[in-house]
């Protein structure tokens, strides 16, 4: 496969799929587990393309499940490959890590099919030479630094902003009161497979309607109970500040997945929060994760075995919706 040249690609053109390095540890040591293809006689890392509606951390989700039979919680992002195809389009395939448990692993059966003949795990360090393709190695080059740096297992703090809402001069009723237009309802339902993907544990939002309306669908995708919170609502962020850090600190040091919904002046403080928990430096990219339009939401990875806080990496996913 030759490599891609994206910038004379058109969007149309340019394939896109999710995967990702699939991993348990064992005896203290990383393996990785490969897919056999039977159509393509290869070996490479699980992986498909997305779905017309879907998101790319759902599309991984999904493809890891139908050739694997693992339901996976992503972990950090590990980038994309690009490669071109043999019809002459583009590919691009985004890359996260997923870690299963040794013992639910070794549980597993699986049954070979017309698209995956067989599955295996290798160790970490001779994964390269399994693989078929250099891309494939370079993306499990990439998680190997994570694991030498300590860094492979993390947990996310989701920062969602509401779904498009009824606007202020065409509501007659207080401004917490103000709906989700069908637009802000149609952004809500695409992202809620990608945020699932992530494997949260709390949900949590601002009190206003359109917040409570915009993490609904990820409530009913995740089978969680909402909670709602004044810290996080627009009301709240204009008289104190400090109950969005507390509300982000809380967060922080339970070490699980949570998801905190709010609105588009607050979210700004709610990075900034986690900015200065964690001693990261203010980034143009933190600065661009913390401008979400609406329907949009941030992802911020952080290690979960580190004696502080620390934050690994940073993703913004949009609705897929058209125009």
């Amino acid at each position: 496969m030759t490599p891609a040249s994206p910038a004379t690609a058109t969007a149309s053109d340019i394939v896109e799929a999710a995967g990702a390095v699939v991993w348990k540890m064992v005896d203290g040591k990383a393996r990785i587990l490969l897919v056999h293809r039977t159509q393509h006689k290869d070996v490479s890392l699980p992986k498909g393309k997305v779905d017309p509606g879907e998101t790319l951390p759902h599309t991984a989700v999904r493809e890891i499940a139908e050739e694997t039979g693992f339901e996976v919680a992503l972990g950090a992002p590990l980038g994309t490959v690009e490669y071109r195809l043999p019809n002459g389009r583009d590919k691009v395939v985004h890359y996260w890590s997923a870690e299963v448990d040794a013992g639910q692993a070794e549980r597993h059966s699986y049954e070979a099919n017309g698209e995956i003949r067989a599955l295996e795990w290798v160790p970490l360090a001779k994964a390269a030479k399994h693989l078929t393709y250099a891309h494939d190695a370079d993306v499990v080059e990439r998680f190997a630094a994570q694991v030498d740096a300590g860094l492979a297992r993390t947990f996310a703090l989701v920062v969602l902003r509401h779904g498009k809402a009824m606007p202020h001069e065409q509501w007659d009723g207080p401004d917490h009161t103000r709906p989700l237009l069908h637009r802000g309802l149609e952004q809500s339902r695409s992202v809620a497979g990608g945020i699932a993907a992530f494997g949260p544990e709390t949900l949590v939002t601002s009190t206003a309607a359109r917040c409570v309306a915009t993490i609904a669908p990820t409530a009913e995708a995740t089978g969680l109970e909402v909670k709602q919170s004044r810290g996080l609502s627009q009301d709240a962020y204009s008289a104190d500040t400090a109950r969005v850090r507390r509300q982000v600190e809380k967060r922080l040091a339970r070490r699980t997945t949570a998801v905190l919904c709010s609105h588009g002046p607050v979210i700004p403080q709610i990075i900034a929060a986690v900015a200065e928990a964690t001693g990261a430096p203010v980034t143009p990219a933190l600065r661009r994760s913390a401008a979400l339009s609406t329907g949009d939401y941030t992802v911020l990875h952080l290690a979960r075995e580190s004696e502080h806080p620390r934050l690994v990496a940073i993703e913004t996913h949009s609705p897929a919706l058209e125009g």
